[in-house]
């Protein structure tokens, strides 16, 4: 599934990254605000990060862990800063109205999995 599906998926708006949403599969997802979660538990690449945080952290957590794309959950739009970092890295960034919890169940039902760090991963 593709970004550009999941802001459809979601009746999302787009912030940044308009030009990528739709070449960009991301077959898993990790949620957290919790950046340190996302750090040690997140399986890097092909994965879209869900969150209520706005700050410019989530960006450096996404790039650090090639995420992406970030979805803001509960209507929060992160601060100018934030979209103005994820341009520059090329990381698109929607938000949604929706829960995290309620996005979470919406993508896991349309075949997202969740993307977490096993043993298996070496880790």
């Amino acid at each position: 599934m593709t970004l550009y599906d999941i802001t459809n998926i979601l009746n999302a708006e787009i912030l940044c990254g308009e030009n990528r949403i739709g070449e960009m599969e991301v077959p898993k997802a990790y949620a957290a605000d919790l950046m340190s979660d996302v750090l040690a538990l997140c399986s890097p690449g092909g994965v879209v990060l869900i969150t209520g945080l706005t700050n410019v952290q989530i960006i450096r957590t996404a790039q650090m862990l090639d995420i992406p794309g970030v979805i803001f959950v509960r209507g929060k739009v992160p601060m100018k800063e934030t979209i103005s970092l994820a341009e520059e890295s090329d990381i698109p960034l929607i938000v949604t109205k929706l829960s995290m919890f309620e996005t979470c169940g919406i993508l896991y039902e349309k075949g997202i999995q969740p993307s977490i760090l096993t043993d298996e991963d070496g880790e």
